[in-house]
C-alpha cells in the first residue's frame, strides 16, 4: 500500500505493509538469513538489501529470500546500472518478481561515476574507484552515467511489457528481445531511483515511483528538503503531480542512542518523507527485527500518529 497516490498501476497489497496513513518503515542491511524470516513473521513491511556497487551475488541472494518469505517486499538499494547488461538485469529482476509473487521493488542508480573527493556526503576518496577497479570496471562521467540509466529504464519497461522488443540507443542495442514470463506486477515492478543531483532528479520526475536519498548523517534534513523541492520543480515542468512520487530516505540506526534516532526519523516524516529504510550495521543486536520494532518503529508511530 502506498502512503501517497502513484501513477504506477501496482500498489503494495495491504498484507505486505504495516502502514497507518503516512510513513512506511522498512529495514535493510541485514546479513543473517534468520532475520529475514523474523521480519517476515513479525510484520515488518520490507527487506531492501544492499547498496550500490559491484557485489554480483546480491540478486541471487534476493531471489533466495523471495522463495523463503511470503510478505516482505524485496530489492536492492540500489542496483548500479553499470555492472550488468540491461536485458540481463531485466531478466534477473523478472525472475525475482515471479518467484516472490510480485514483491520486487526495482532499485536503480547511476552507478560508479567520476566524482571529486568528499562528494555526496561521503568523506574521502570516491569509494567506487577501488571497487570498480577490483572488478575490472571503469568509471564514467556523470552525464554518461545518467544517459545510460535513462536507456536502461526504457529497456526494462519495454522487455517487461512487450512480447518482442527492439532497442537502439547510444549505449545499448537489443534485437528481438523476448522476456517470458513477464513480471507479476504490471506494467512492471515499482521503480525506485536513488540519487540527488539535478539531472538524476529529472529522471526521477519522469520515470520513478519512489525517490531515495541517503539521510543523516550523510545528508542533512535541510539538504533533503531542498532536493525534494527541486524534484517538485521538475514535476511541475513536465506536468506530473509530485505527490505521486514516494519520498524515501535511508537512515542508519544507532544502537547506542535510539532516542536520537526516533527524533530524527520524526523530523524526516514531518518534512514529507513517507518511506523510511532503517539500515543496521553489524554486529547486530539480538533479535534485530524485534529490536527495531520495539525501539524505533512502534515509538515513532505512537509519537507521530502514523
Amino acid at each position: 500500500m502506498w502512503s501517497s497516490p502513484s501513477r504506477h498501476r501496482t500498489r503494495f497489497p495491504a498484507e505486505n505493509s504495516r502502514v497507518r496513513g503516512g510513513a512506511r518503515f522498512e529495514r535493510g542491511q541485514f546479513a543473517e538469513r534468520p532475520t529475514a524470516h523474523a521480519a517476515d513473521r513479525d510484520g515488518l513491511s520490507c527487506r531492501v538489501r544492499g547498496l550500490a556497487g559491484a557485489r554480483r551475488g546480491r540478486r541471487l541472494r534476493t531471489a533466495g529470500r523471495a522463495a523463503r518469505t511470503r510478505r516482505l517486499r524485496l530489492g536492492l538499494l540500489v542496483t548500479s546500472n553499470r555492472i550488468r547488461p540491461p536485458a540481463v538485469l531485466g531478466k534477473m529482476a523478472t525472475t525475482v518478481d515471479v518467484i516472490s509473487g510480485g514483491r520486487l521493488i526495482m532499485g536503480l542508480g547511476v552507478g560508479g561515476t567520476v566524482q571529486a573527493p568528499d562528494a555526496g556526503g561521503i568523506a574521502g576518496e570516491n569509494p567506487a574507484v577501488a571497487e570498480y577497479a577490483a572488478y575490472g570496471l571503469t568509471l564514467v562521467p556523470p552525464a554518461e552515467g545518467i544517459a545510460r540509466l535513462e536507456e536502461i529504464i526504457t529497456i526494462l519497461h519495454g522487455m517487461w511489457t512487450r512480447d518482442v522488443f527492439d532497442f537502439h540507443g547510444r549505449y545499448y542495442t537489443l534485437t528481438s528481445n523476448r522476456n517470458e514470463p513477464k513480471p507479476v506486477q504490471q506494467p512492471g515492478p515499482p521503480l525506485l531511483i536513488g540519487g540527488w543531483g539535478n539531472r538524476t532528479l529529472r529522471l526521477v520526475a519522469e520515470h520513478a515511483d519512489i525517490w531515495n536519498i541517503p539521510g543523516p548523517p550523510h545528508n542533512t534534513l535541510d539538504y533533503i528538503t531542498e532536493r525534494s523541492a527541486v524534484l517538485d520543480d521538475h514535476c511541475a515542468t513536465i506536468g506530473r503531480d509530485p505527490r505521486t512520487i514516494t519520498r524515501s530516505v535511508q537512515y542508519i540506526v544507532s544502537y547506542d542512542d535510539p532516542a536520537t534516532d526516533r527524533k530524527t526519523i520524526g523530523e524526516l516524516i514531518a518534512a514529507g518523507v513517507t518511506h523510511i529504510v532503517l539500515s543496521l550495521r553489524s554486529p547486530y543486536p539480538p533479535q534485530a527485527a524485534r529490536w527495531l520494532a520495539d525501539q524505533i518503529i512502534t515509538p515513532v508511530r505512537s509519537a507521530t500518529g502514523e
